[in-house]
């Protein structure tokens, strides 16, 4: 009989891997920029595991696999171990992932509980529980295998012989080779045997196998003339036996004695370079495999996400009702659904959560996705559905046009929440759920901003006190005292010593003179800005006494409380790029001048790391769904008068990034495109870097009445009947305020789409007026909505319209350039914006602007506070009004946001309670704990 064919697993590997190379090269053909992507978690420092890991990733590289070798040290514990296997099985780029074996710690590991914890779709080692049991149940397409048998098999492939009705023999019964290959042998249609070290007729056994494989971890343990004439034997085992004839002084053999066995055998394997180059060889092809899985279920780019299908009801239940009878998905499959990592999410419960800012970092370079800004005409007081609009525009984007899509929005204050406005997550069939958890204390973010606040202003009334009572001397030893005998400088006085222009870190150092402008901030009362802060309606704060208790000496003076959103911290939030840009802000704000007019700042008063502190949890996005289970940035809540009314940049910047190149993200800027609209761009796309592809305008035929000279309309009041009956020469005389506020949009060189938002009273000839008259004015398209009543479905038009306004040209441009004098800056808004002929500053704005400039700031964005009611300052004036002046009775700055806030006529920062407010309906049901009488 010939000698047996040698079956090399060199030359079997490199045309495996020649295959991979050719597949691969298709998938980045057919879906450009993705990569199979393979794990390798290792514990420890093993050489042989160096070894090993060295090989794959090479294989890896050469296929054009992308290979991530995550190395943990050997003092890693078992929960280090598998929360890296968390983060790894939720990552959508790893479509392979392994463990390699031995774990090398100096900590106990369950070995089992470690290979079993990697998801089964991407344990390509196929070691895991699931794994095995569907191969030993024959779902030999809906597992992996391990990559010894994986590739044994390849080689009895490689010989020609048919499997099927053979007689295969297995000697070894390990998990990893001998289980696994009995198995598959099976499935294959042999006839299968395993022998081990207990079977007393080993011999016997060999002697039957058409097919024989061993890997029994013994040297030359089957002896020759134990093997049946032409046999395929492959033989698994790697041994090291004493040889004085090598430099090492040993040679490497397999489990069969190779020389005697091949003169018997058809086709054999050799030791080494057989078995061994294919178990590296099908780890990349099981990695291959899972990828082209990955692209069977899921188009890259493109989210597999679940959406919940509504139950539409008429008429329109209240919108807690329609609230609770959806269930919402769990928040960490909304996360996963986004291509959000594990350890990129926090969970508060099961229905929001907080998504970390590394989730930025990793994906910066990804492409942004289509940016569209909702706003809307001048409103009525009751509002148009800016918030119900942007849900339904995101739900019909997403539900039912299949697009990736974020809605991005502000977080409601619990002022209006229990005051007059109620809630404001949306409305109908298009909201944020659940909305009591949305509407209240969400994840304590405005709760951060209420402690922030009113730690600075506890600071400032504390530094004047004790700045009057004690010397410099006094001061200086309480602000740097010695600890066990050394004083030292913080980081936050070095940085004040910085700005005085004294360059010393050597307390002992300072001069009498250098002690005094260091320890005096010299607070001038009159000129403080900073107040406190509550995040409740509540009018009798509006105006108080601080400083009444006998133990304050006498120093007392008149103050005020704010609601927390009007707080320049929540404004900070909003237009923070990061943790540390959110810190420098937060130190840069001015809170009072000195007697000599200087600004004295928040890192003055040594507060601002204490604020970060308090803030570092707010900084990261909150994430919700909405009813129909898109995914949903709940995120900051700024004032959209006195601040610019927008939600985060960050949340932004994420939405933007997971979405893709081809997704969209919706945000919604405050009050009317006049507000809102105009300080998103000039403020917010200013700071982010950002720029809008799409303004949706949101109109209403109630509201164009209105402006058309319609009577005065308030909530709890029924509609008159101008409202309820069709009036097309009143509707027609409204539109001028739609007509400007297109204008407004087109200034900024934004594509324009109008949404109107389309109520039961309305007729069908006014909502076509309105279209009609839209598009006449120069907005891209005009759709009407019912969204409130349908949900995405009655948004469906609209998004097509976004869709198609998104591929038109934006030439996005700024209003003004920011190095303009204060008083141009304010009279181009007033023009261009409002309408205004001019603008009249009162003789206390004046000397703002004057100080403003002179302290540095005059290069600042303007954030115009005015009346939302109209685009003038009186809320009387309707339509498009022109030719009036435009007053200016005060400016504040808002320097860590990053603005001045000239002030039109008056304004509260701190509502008060109605006759009637809302929570006289909100109630607990003290059996199931349910929220009643939200709205």
């Amino acid at each position: 009989m010939a000698p047996a064919e040698v079956l090399s697993g060199k030359i079997v590997s490199a045309q495996v891997r020649e295959r991979l190379k050719k597949q691969v090269a298709e998938m980045k053909e057919k879906f450009p920029g993705f990569r199979p992507g393979l794990a390798i978690l290792q514990v420890g420092n093993r050489d042989d595991s160096n070894l090993y890991i060295n090989m794959k990733l090479k294989a890896a590289a050469e296929i054009g696999i992308s290979a991530n070798h995550i190395k943990l040290p050997n003092t890693a514990t078992e929960a280090e171990v598998l929360k890296c296997i968390a983060s790894l099985n939720g990552d959508p780029a790893v479509h392979g992932f392994i463990v390699q074996l031995p774990l090398d710690s100096d900590k106990p590991i369950n070995t089992e509980k470690i290979t079993n914890a990697v998801a089964p779709e991407k344990d390509v080692d196929g070691l895991s529980s699931i794994n095995a049991g569907k191969l030993s149940r024959g779902d030999l397409g809906d597992c992996f295998i391990p990559c010894t048998p994986k590739g044994c098999m390849e080689l009895i492939r490689q010989t020609g012989i048919q499997v099927a009705g053979k007689r295969a023999v297995v000697v070894g019964r390990s998990k990893i080779v001998g289980a696994p290959m009995h198995d598959l042998l099976l499935w294959n249609h042999a006839t299968v045997t395993t022998c081990h070290s207990k079977t007393s007729t080993l011999a016997e056994e060999v002697a039957k196998a058409d097919i024989l494989v061993v890997a029994a971890g013994k040297a030359e343990m089957v002896k020759g003339e134990w093997i049946k004439p032409g046999a395929v034997v492959i033989d698994c085992g790697i041994n090291h036996v004493p040889d004085s004839t090598k430099a090492s002084g040993k040679r490497v053999v397999g489990d069969v004695a190779y020389s005697t066995a091949k003169e018997k055998a058809s086709y054999i394997t050799p030791v080494p370079g057989g078995v061994g180059p294919m178990t590296v060889a099908m780890l990349m092809q099981s990695t291959v495999e899972s990828a082209q899985r990955f692209l069977e279920k899921f188009q890259p780019g493109k989210w597999n996400i679940r959406y919940n299908q509504l139950t539409l009801k008429m008429p329109v239940p209240s919108d807690i009702e329609i609230s609770r009878s959806c269930i919402p998905k769990p928040i960490d499959q909304v996360a996963k659904e986004a291509g959000l990592l594990p350890d990129e999410v926090e969970l508060y419960g099961q229905t929001k959560a907080k998504v970390q800012l590394s989730a930025l970092r990793r994906l910066q370079d990804q492409p942004n996705g289509k940016y569209v800004v909702v706003t809307g005409i001048t409103p009525t007081p009751l509002g148009e559905g800016k918030s119900t609009t942007t849900i339904g525009l995101v739900q019909a984007l997403g539900a039912h046009l299949h697009q990736n899509v974020f809605a991005c929005v502000r977080q409601p204050s619990q002022g209006p929440t229990f005051g007059i406005k109620g809630g404001a997550a949306g409305g109908g069939y298009s909201q944020v759920i659940p909305m009591e958890e949305f509407n209240l204390h969400l994840t304590g973010d405005i709760h951060a901003i209420t402690a922030a606040n009113n730690l600075v202003a506890a600071a400032v009334d504390a530094r004047i006190f004790h700045e009057l009572t004690q010397t410099d001397q006094a001061l200086y030893n309480r602000l740097v005292p010695p600890v066990n005998g050394v004083r030292k400088f913080s980081d936050i006085q070095i940085r004040r010593l910085q700005k005085l222009g004294i360059n010393k870190t050597d307390p002992a150092a300072l001069t009498k003179e250098e002690i005094n402008v260091f320890v005096r901030l010299d607070i001038d009362p009159a000129t403080i800005t900073w107040q406190r802060v509550l995040d409740t309606n509540d009018r009798f704060l509006r105006r108080i006494t601080i400083g009444q208790s006998p133990t304050e000496k006498g120093f007392s003076r008149t103050a005020q409380f704010d609601i927390t959103v009007a707080s320049e911290i929540m404004a900070v939030l909003a237009l923070a790029d990061g943790l540390d840009d959110m810190r420098m802000r937060l130190g840069r704000m001015v809170v009072a001048s000195s007697k000599k007019g200087e600004p004295v700042t928040a890192d003055d008063l040594g507060v601002t790391g204490a604020l970060a502190v308090l803030m570092k949890d707010a900084v990261k996005p909150n994430l919700m769904q909405t009813l129909e289970g898109t995914p949903v940035f709940v995120h900051a809540g700024p004032f959209a008068n006195i601040a610019h009314g927008n939600s985060s940049v960050l949340a932004d910047k994420i939405a933007l990034k997971l979405v893709g190149k081809d997704g969209f993200v919706v945000t919604e800027a405050g009050f009317g495109a006049d507000i809102g609209m105009e300080k998103f761009f000039n403020i917010k796309c200013r700071y982010s870097g950002l720029r809008p592809h799409v303004v949706v305008l949101v109109a209403t035929v109630r509201a164009l009445k209105m402006h058309g000279g319609g009577p005065a309309v308030a909530a709890g009041v029924p509609l008159p009947k101008e409202y309820t009956e069709e009036n097309l020469q009143l509707l027609t005389k409204g539109c001028s305020n739609l007509s400007k506020q297109i204008q407004n949009a087109q200034i900024f060189g934004v594509p324009v789409v109008v949404a109107v938002n389309a109520f039961k009273t309305d007729t069908k000839a006014e909502l076509a007026l309105v279209v009609q008259l839209a598009k006449t004015a120069g907005a891209f398209d005009a759709v009407e909505c019912t969204h409130w009543a349908e949900g995405g479905k009655g948004a469906v038009a609209l998004a097509q319209a976004v869709q198609r306004a998104s591929q038109a040209p934006s030439n996005f441009k700024f209003l003004y350039n920011v190095e303009l004098p204060v008083t141009d800056k304010i009279r181009l808004i007033a023009q261009q914006i409002y309408g205004a002929s001019d603008i009249e500053l009162f003789p206390e704005a004046q000397e703002k602007v004057t100080l403003y400039t002179k302290q540095g700031f005059g290069n600042l964005p303007i954030c115009m506070a005015k009346t939302h009611l109209s685009l003038s300052h009186d809320p009387e004036q309707k339509g498009a009004p022109t030719g009036f002046i435009l007053p200016i009775r005060d400016v504040r700055a808002s320097v860590g946001a990053g603005f001045l806030y000239p002030l039109v006529g008056t304004m509260s920062t701190m509502p008060g309670l109605p006759t009637r407010p809302c929570f006289f309906d909100i109630d607990l049901d003290p059996v199931s704990g349910e929220v009643n009488g939200l709205f």
